[in-house]
């Protein structure tokens, strides 16, 4: 008779007799079932046990316990701080201008400079220098017009800043994308590029699909799914809810502001330790709402929308045991475009690894930084340091931990180092619109 673990065969030995065995039993000398096989416990990883759900949910129970007694003592303290005007007034000042709506209609413009180039090209009445060119100066004068406006229009909020940075960044990648994939195909010869440039409806299907990287044909799903698409905007709108109301403007503004003093005075004090230790949590938790509501929901929604059969936007990056495996596995539209785009093409031109992969840190340094200090109008380099120093944390984690130590130590890295970075600008940004708090 056989028996099966959860994973592994078990082996069986004879043993005394107990009276009655259960299943996996063996018969005794005398004719009576033994209770007894060789077996590892669940929790020892020979036992091949990989089931942890109710351990998870009551991980997941304990979470909600601790944290929600931390919450109770903000509305205790602060009082309910929820307003809905509040909300509003991060994204406009005045309620007649907008500022970063304006900003993002004039995206269009570089969106059809580039279609434009891309048409000429493909007759051929100009050079492929040329239209390099031309493509560089568009993409370029993309992030210096987007600046300029957000850092000399008055009205522009630092949320509506970032929003609008954002969708030109997200831009800038595609045309990049778009440029790189055409010439390519040009220099292959393996389809027509006339009839491949002209389309409008085309290249605004590629501006809106949920992906950086151009191809000729996109993977499509058969059709729109309504339930799928519905439970997607209401996870997007309980998200949204749940990361301005609850946690950024209950939990972590009043924490910030109630305890902002110049850093010299908290270190001597100890308070940063303690302000640090007390924004770990709502902020962790922003940042994991905030991949939720724009890796799963938000993409999602739009692929369905547009019937993008593509919904790889991420892959087990909490299981990470190295630095490297995070990046490369939590936002896979920006991976899959360096990857593309920027690491490969270095590799063929016979740069080594480490500093291909030193030139992706760099150039996304580069855009984080862009995306805070130009909405914030102060240039700190916060951001671009703690980019560039996940290279020497990634050497760290790679070479001296491995396995659940590695894994831990990305862990912290996330924790712990999100809310340094956002204490710098909050206190940098607070001392400069309302000065050192005595």
């Amino acid at each position: 008779m056989s028996d099966k673990g959860p994973a592994t065969r078990r082996r069986r030995t004879t043993t005394s007799g107990c009276g009655g065995g259960g299943a996996g039993s063996v018969k005794q000398a005398n004719g009576t079932k033994g209770c007894h096989v060789l077996q590892e416990s669940l929790l020892s990883s020979a036992s091949g046990y990989s089931n942890y759900r109710g351990i998870l949910n009551w991980c997941v129970v304990m979470l909600m316990l601790s944290n929600a007694r931390l919450f109770l003592e903000n509305i205790i303290k602060y009082g309910i701080l929820v307003d809905p005007i509040q909300v509003v007034s991060l994204f406009l000042k005045d309620p007649y201008s907008w500022p970063a709506a304006c900003l993002i209609i004039a995206s269009n413009l570089f969106i059809l400079t580039t279609l434009y180039v891309e048409r000429r090209l493909a007759v051929g009445t100009i050079s492929e220098t040329t239209g390099w060119i031309l493509h560089i100066f568009n993409l370029t004068c993309m992030l210096v017009f987007s600046s300029v406006t957000v850092l000399s229009v008055t009205s522009m909020t630092p949320v509506g800043g970032v929003f609008s940075l954002g969708i030109y960044t997200v831009l800038f990648l595609k045309l990049y994308s778009y440029q790189d994939a055409n010439r390519w195909c040009r220099e292959i010869r393996q389809a027509k590029a006339k009839r491949l440039t002209r389309s409008y409806s085309y290249m605004y299907y590629f501006v809106f699909a949920p992906t950086l990287c151009y191809q000729l044909n996109f993977p499509r799903s058969p059709r729109i799914r309504k339930r799928f698409l519905i439970r997607r905007l209401f996870e997007m709108v309980r998200a949204i809810q749940m990361f301005f109301f609850v946690l950024f403007l209950q939990w972590m503004v009043p924490t910030i502001q109630n305890s902002m003093k110049p850093f010299r005075v908290c270190m001597q004090h100890s308070s940063f330790s303690s302000l640090l230790f007390l924004l770990q949590v709502p902020n962790h938790l922003i940042w994991l709402i905030f991949f939720y509501w724009f890796f799963h929901s938000s993409l999602n929604f739009m692929a369905e929308l547009l019937q993008f059969g593509d919904r790889e936007f991420y892959r087990d990056w909490w299981n990470s045991e190295t630095v490297t495996y995070f990046w490369a596995n939590w936002n896979i539209p920006v991976h899959k475009w360096c990857l593309r785009h920027f690491y490969k093409p270095m590799l063929k031109r016979g740069t080594n690894k480490f500093l291909a992969q030193t030139a992706v840190f760099l150039v996304s340094a580069f855009f984080h930084e862009y995306l805070v200090s130009i909405p914030l109008k102060m240039f700190r380099l916060w951001a671009f340091m703690g980019m560039m120093a996940q290279v020497p944390l990634a050497w760290f984690v790679g070479r001296y931990l491995n396995g659940n130590y590695g894994n831990a130590a990305v862990w912290l890295s996330l924790i712990i180092g999100q809310p340094i970075a956002v204490l710098m600008y909050f206190h940098d940004y607070y001392v400069m619109h309302h000065g050192y708090i005595k």
